[in-house]
């Protein structure tokens, strides 16, 4: 325990002494060995550490100062941000996600020729993508589509998320489901999990308006589980209302708890009337 304190002081030191784009390249090194030891409390330490430290750059956004050092700072500060987007998604973190990624866009679409292209920029952007489609954020995601060059297309992260976006519009949820077994970077699982809840939710609501009820074989089916053991631990989590009972998941008593609303057709029958007779009098 205390090596590993002196560790994290050590890497606090660095941060704090790093006042150029060299101590800033050090700090991001012991940030990065705390990252791939999973130790992330450590990182959301120096993360915050790290963007002070980028304050102090002038050749980085908006005001992107020709400096001597412009191409290390940035490639660092695009580095940092991009692990930081990285670390919201391991920590399961939405809302860092989103203001982690608007602080890193700019190092995709506005340094084009200063610094080289990075190999994460399509996985984070796609990312991205899955993230609005997961938020049902479908306006937002297409905006960010129309965003990318038409070449982004032939990049399986976006493709990926493209792909999984005309399923989830034309309501096959099959294949969003089964999508999951197929993400082009480890990263996409979290995400994917949550797409998969959200496809089972919605494939919910509707069976409980269609049936009565529903065999556990035809439950488990619909729902897309292989084990009768998720679906009694899913019912249980997520609709405690379906009853179990011989054989059979029973939706009656959704049913009985919501009340019947009757379409009043005598009356719409009378307006219908009532405004083709206006229309004749005025044509």
């Amino acid at each position: 325990m205390g090596t590993k304190r002196k560790e994290q002081r050590e890497e606090e030191i660095a941060c704090e002494d790093g006042s150029s784009s060299d101590g800033g390249d050090a700090a991001l090194g012991r940030f990065k060995a705390a990252f791939l030891r999973n130790d992330f409390g450590t990182c959301a330490n120096l993360l915050a550490q790290l963007k002070v430290l980028l304050t102090k750059f002038p050749s980085l956004p908006p005001s992107f100062q020709v400096t001597p050092n412009a191409v290390q700072e940035l490639s660092i500060a695009r580095d940092i941000y991009e692990h930081a987007v990285v670390l919201s998604v391991k920590t399961e973190d939405q809302d860092a996600f989103e203001r982690d990624f608007f602080q890193l866009k700019p190092y995709y679409t506005d340094t084009c020729g200063v610094i080289p292209s990075s190999p994460q920029e399509y996985p984070i952007l796609g990312l991205n993508l899955l993230r609005l489609l997961v938020q049902n954020r479908i306006a937002e995601f297409h905006t960010e589509l129309e965003l990318l060059p038409a070449t982004a297309l032939e990049n399986p992260c976006i493709r990926h998320a493209v792909e999984l976006e005309q399923s989830f519009m034309e309501g096959a949820y099959n294949r969003v489901l089964s999508a999951r077994q197929s993400v082009p970077h480890d990263t996409y699982v979290y995400f994917m999990d949550l797409l998969a809840k959200t496809v089972r939710d919605e494939i919910a609501g509707c069976s409980e308006k269609a049936y009565n009820y529903l065999s556990i074989a035809d439950a488990k089916k619909i729902l897309m589980f292989s084990l009768d053991q998720e679906l009694n631990e899913y019912i249980a989590e997520e609709h405690p209302e379906w009853e179990i009972k011989d054989g059979c998941v029973f939706f009656q008593k959704v049913k009985e708890s919501q009340p019947c609303k009757e379409i009043p057709s005598l009356q719409l029958i009378n307006q219908t009337l009532s405004y083709a007779r206006e229309l004749e009098r005025i044509v």
